[in-house]
């Protein structure tokens, strides 16, 4: 009788070792750089090509740490980075010897970057047939929009996701808003290439990825979008939820307002969302409380009752609501099995438990400022912590040296200019 011998388990590499063995080259400026900051995360070797003083990244928003940009110490972790004026021969010659070894490339500029400097995507998989070339823009690399300078909230703006404020004395302005584009076109982008590079180690052939930041923005924002084109059609084919009497709500989050057993409510200290829409959340809900009186004069139907309009409710439930904490509230909702959420703010959400547990920091005093960590966990496995985010031009020598360059010929493109000034301090 033959035994069947079961294979030793893999070793848990943790996220940081899921795309070891994959090598991206990236030349991009501000936020674009996340994608390749995403893939690095999770083991890829990311090489940032810069331009001679680099991306400015490093001077732009706030909060400065040490002297430089926090999004510069977020976005370009885990990278290393070789400084390259591709508008030289010498430089584009550089860049084609390191797309020689590589898996992907990411160019995050305007449309057409890397071609106006003889780099396109014909250009490199001539060196190189399996290349993936993701090209990350702000609207893409067509249509009307296609040159339009913009920076990360106009592709918000764009999507509809970043509505102006107006202010009292009638001024609009900027108001405070989660960025999308910027955040999820990158996500969009990663996963594309990932996807791209599997087929071309399959095929032998890479491909060109067009990804644009603003589209990304309107698809994340598409129910909304979605729901109002279906409001063209008349009814009674479009309605609004039954559980609701019907009524053509806006679409998606500003259609609850009026919103009761779904809807923000003061604590003692601060909000909760109440996210009972279920009978059955409200019902447990009504029963802890001892407010089975509140259950009976509307049960509500099976799932999605918001309970809207109803003032009346609305004003019984703020009244329970403000007698606890946020915390005993959410822990409430833990033992009762209803939906209640803290409502945080961006300044205080490290001092929420559920956050201290699953977001611990990667530490100033090693990444240049506080980083959030990735959200990828591989179970069994801990995280391990990215590359501090690099100097301009920090591995320049390294890099050229891993290429086969030798010390004479590094020399003589750094005195051609082609990797930055022959000057170091020089502007």
């Amino acid at each position: 009788m033959t035994q069947t011998v079961e294979p030793a388990p893999t070793p848990n590499p943790g996220p940081a070792g899921l795309l070891v063995g994959l090598r991206v080259i990236e030349c991009t400026l501000l936020e674009p750089g996340s994608l390749a900051m995403s893939l690095a995360d999770l083991g890829a070797d990311v090489v940032k090509v810069e331009p001679p003083g680099g991306d400015y990244i490093r001077r732009l928003g706030w909060p400065y740490v040490e002297g430089e940009s926090i999004l510069h110490w977020h976005v370009n972790r885990g990278k290393r980075s070789i400084e390259l004026d591709l508008r030289t021969p010498e430089g584009a010659e550089v860049f084609l010897d390191l797309v020689r070894g590589a898996d992907l490339v990411v160019e995050g500029m305007r449309p057409g970057a890397l071609e106006r400097r003889g780099l396109g995507y014909r250009a490199l998989a001539a060196v190189n047939p399996k290349i993936v070339l993701c090209s990350l823009s702000g609207y893409g690399i067509d249509g009307p929009y296609r040159d339009l300078p913009s920076h990360g909230v106009g592709f918000d703006a764009w999507a509809a996701v970043a509505p102006p404020g107006v202010d009292e004395q009638g001024f609009s302005y900027l108001a405070d808003h989660t960025g999308v584009g910027t955040k999820v076109g990158p996500l969009w982008g990663a996963m594309a290439s990932l996807a791209a590079v599997l087929r071309a180690r399959e095929t032998g052939t890479g491909c060109q990825l067009d990804i644009a930041q603003s589209d990304a923005a309107a698809f994340t924002n598409w129910l909304p979008i979605e729901g109002h084109r279906a409001y063209r059609r008349p009814e009674p084919e479009v309605t609004g939820n039954p559980a609701d009497g019907g009524l053509r709500r806006t679409p998606g989050p500003g259609g609850m307002e009026e919103a009761v057993r779904y809807q923000y409510y003061r604590s003692s200290d601060g909000h909760l969302l109440f996210q009972a829409s279920e009978q059955e959340f409200w019902r447990n809900f009504c029963s802890a409380c001892d407010r089975m009186d509140l259950y009976q004069a509307r049960p509500g139907r099976r799932y999605g009752d918001h309970a809207t309009g109803d003032r009346t409710l609305r004003a019984a439930l703020q009244e329970i609501f403000q007698t606890r904490s946020t915390g005993d509230w959410v822990q409430f909702g833990l033992e009762i099995n209803c939906p209640i959420a803290p409502v945080n703010a961006a300044d205080t959400i490290d001092s929420d438990p559920q956050f201290a547990h699953r977001m611990p920091w990667w530490p100033a005093a090693e990444h240049g400022a506080d980083l959030l960590p990735t959200p990828v966990n591989v179970v069994g496995a801990s995280r391990q912590p990215p590359r501090r985010a690099p100097e301009p031009g920090a591995d320049t020598d390294q890099l050229l040296t891993s290429l086969g360059y030798s010390a004479e010929r590094i020399a003589d493109l750094r005195r051609a200019g082609a990797l930055g000034p022959a000057d170091p301090t020089a502007e």
